[in-house]
């Protein structure tokens, strides 16, 4: 599976009150989530992203609550992948729940800038930069991960 996007980069320690503010917690609606989504730290964001748009950040990405409202509203804004230095371990989870996307790679996302064209291969890990010319190698997802993912999540794949 690959994908290719522009990318959307932030910092370190983004947590999921600023991914999505607790006060837009009462709803479910995911397109409702997705329209605030980054609002408190980049409001702009839904309104540039695009489908198929890659986030990328430093360390620690989705820290703070355990809600997978963050991982849902990324997903649901257009996102088709986000690459960070690290994550907190809940998001990582909840992301793979949901079948977001997740990769780890330090090197990518001290190289990749906002606006870069990015393509990810999830069979082999590899990150290229498009717009640079460079590539990156990330750990591939396991066959049962990948399954996972493709299927829109885990509730979806044990269907």
């Amino acid at each position: 599976m690959k994908i290719q996007g522009l990318v959307h980069k932030y910092g370190d320690h983004v947590d999921t009150d600023v991914i999505i503010p607790a006060r837009y917690l009462n709803t479910a609606d995911h397109k409702e989530l997705a329209s605030h989504c980054m609002e408190d730290i980049d409001k702009e964001f839904v309104n540039k992203v695009k489908d198929g748009d890659i986030m990328v950040a430093g360390v620690n990405f989705g820290c703070g609550s355990s809600r997978e409202h963050a991982p849902i509203a990324i997903k649901a804004a257009g996102v088709s992948c986000v690459i960070a230095k690290t994550f907190a371990r809940i998001f990582y989870r909840n992301s793979l729940n949901i079948g977001l996307p997740i990769l780890e790679c330090p090197e990518a996302c001290d190289n990749i800038d906002a606006g870069d064209e990015v393509s990810v291969d999830f069979d082999t890990g590899v990150i290229t930069n498009v717009t640079k010319g460079t590539s990156y190698k990330a750990q591939p997802f396991p066959e049962f991960i990948q399954n996972i993912i493709s299927k829109g999540g885990l509730l979806a794949s044990l269907k």
